[in-house]
């Protein structure tokens, strides 16, 4: 599971934010100062922070310089009702990633989450006999070579990158079809057709494809890659 750790004190912000995380499949833990903030980051397994600045006893640039000292290269977006220049130079000379200037809109606060975390991810994935490279764009299955459209491409590297964890459709059609006008339930899950039958192989495709035997439907949910 994706665990984003989300430090802001204004409960105005934090809970709507909290729930729209969660409802794009993140686990979320909230936390309300920055010494919360920084024993979390640094003890705690989590995938990426969204740090406001303005928390009270360590600031949010305190709690991102000290994450960075502890040697941590957790993802760091800034939430921040300063965005002069000078305090954005600081905040990323500080250790953050990036930053949103408050108000924002909730769904820009889910893009750059979804752009930090995809920039985190490994550049070689390998998982129950799939291997992709997210560098060269290419994909393996039992030494074999797939070739994928960029969307399948994006589709098997989220599912991969979550490998053995549910991927609700909000998130996928989120991620891998940002274009409102393109993003329903049919294209996702004629894609999803398509990639299964690749990664079955062309004896198999030929034939139909296989089940579910990489990729499970959840009914109800989403997709889940099996990770054995």
């Amino acid at each position: 599971m994706t665990t984003v750790l989300l430090a802001e004190d204004d409960q105005a912000i934090a809970v709507p934010l909290a729930r729209a995380l969660e409802r794009e499949g993140y686990e979320v833990v909230s936390v309300d100062d920055g010494p919360k903030a920084l024993d979390i980051a640094i003890h705690g397994q989590v995938s990426m922070i969204v740090l406001d600045l303005g928390l009270p006893t360590y600031d949010g640039l305190e709690v991102c310089r000290r994450i960075r000292a502890a040697g941590k290269e957790i993802p760091v977006l800034m939430l921040t009702a300063r965005t002069d220049e000078m305090d954005v130079v600081v905040g990323l000379d500080a250790g953050a990633d990036d930053y949103v200037g408050k108000p924002f809109r909730v769904s820009e606060v889910l893009a750059r989450v979804r752009a930090l975390l995809r920039r985190a991810t490994p550049d070689l994935l390998q998982v129950n006999g799939v291997q992709l490279d997210t560098g060269a764009r290419r994909v393996f299955v039992e030494d074999a070579e797939v070739v994928l459209s960029f969307k399948e491409f994006e589709l098997l590297r989220l599912l991969m990158a979550n490998a053995g964890q549910v991927v609700p459709r909000e998130r996928i059609l989120a991620e891998v079809w940002p274009d409102l006008e393109q993003k329903n339930s049919k294209t996702l899950d004629m894609h999803m057709s398509w990639l299964r039958r690749k990664l079955a192989g062309p004896e198999a495709a030929a034939a139909g494809g296989t089940p579910e035997s990489l990729i499970a439907t959840i009914r109800g949910l989403g997709f889940r890659f099996n990770d054995s």
